[in-house]
């Protein structure tokens, strides 16, 4: 009850809610404050309420769709190597662009013809028809030789990127190859340069490493599109930084 007296008549009463006289209270209050700001709002940190997108999220609308013989290869599936880890995802994968390739594809194309042009000018009619045939036989197991040698040298001499690192593997023989490799966060420069008319037209140049790793320098030769590897090498840093930064534990 709140009592409410009136000068010369008699006492009287009245109810008033208690959920009203609450919100007078604070009403009266809230208003003695900055104009009629009731509440002052709350202050958010910048990029805490907003959701990080990895490199990889990004690049998955782009994946590549014809990824077995692809020389410039994102995000591809089936793919693995010896040294990965469990969580480790590939995000490039690179090989020499194919006009590097065009010499000796060329080369086994003439190898090819050798036998038929070699009837026309006869130079091996001396000999016996079954030595002939045997000759023909051996010739083209040389140039199956020759053609498997150069296309596994190119298919699998690769440079990859992942979310973690990049691996360099040159690949010379099947009874030899390289594998150099450098932490994501370990490199310091990344340059790209394409000179010439073929490289211009077709797009492909070569790309310079700067690590802070045991191999100082990293160059990957005629790769395609190599201002968007250095682009994508650029954005895979920034993402190890902001990990960084937010103090995820690897």
């Amino acid at each position: 009850m709140v009592d409410i007296f009136v000068s010369g008549k008699k006492k009287v009463t009245s109810k008033v809610e208690p959920s009203f006289a609450a919100a007078q209270v604070n009403s009266a209050k809230g208003a003695s404050q900055k104009g009629f700001n009731l509440k002052k709002p709350v202050e958010q940190k910048p990029g805490l309420g907003a959701k990080y997108v990895t490199v990889e999220e990004r690049l998955k609308g782009e994946r590549s769709k014809h990824q077995a013989l692809s020389a410039f290869c994102i995000l591809p599936r089936g793919v693995k190597f010896e040294t990965q880890e469990v969580k480790e995802k590939i995000i490039l994968l690179l090989r020499q662009h194919w006009f590097t390739q065009v010499g000796w594809l060329l080369t086994a194309l003439a190898m090819v013809f050798l036998p038929a042009a070699l009837r026309v000018v006869p130079v091996i009619d001396f000999l016996p028809a079954n030595f002939q045939f045997m000759a023909i036989v051996i010739w083209y197991l040389i140039v199956i030789a020759f053609v498997y040698e150069k296309f596994i040298s190119w298919y699998f001499h690769v440079f990859i990127v992942t979310d973690e690192r990049v691996i360099d593997i040159d690949f010379y023989n099947l009874l030899y190859k390289e594998v150099s490799e450098a932490k994501i966060d370990n490199i310091e420069d990344v340059t790209y340069t394409q000179g010439g008319v073929a490289r211009a037209v077709f797009d492909f140049g070569d790309v310079a490493m700067q690590t802070a790793g045991e191999k100082r320098e990293f160059t990957i030769e005629s790769v395609p599109q190599p201002n968007r590897v250095v682009k994508i090498l650029n954005e895979l840093k920034l993402e190890e930084e902001h990990e960084k930064i937010m103090g995820r534990a690897r």
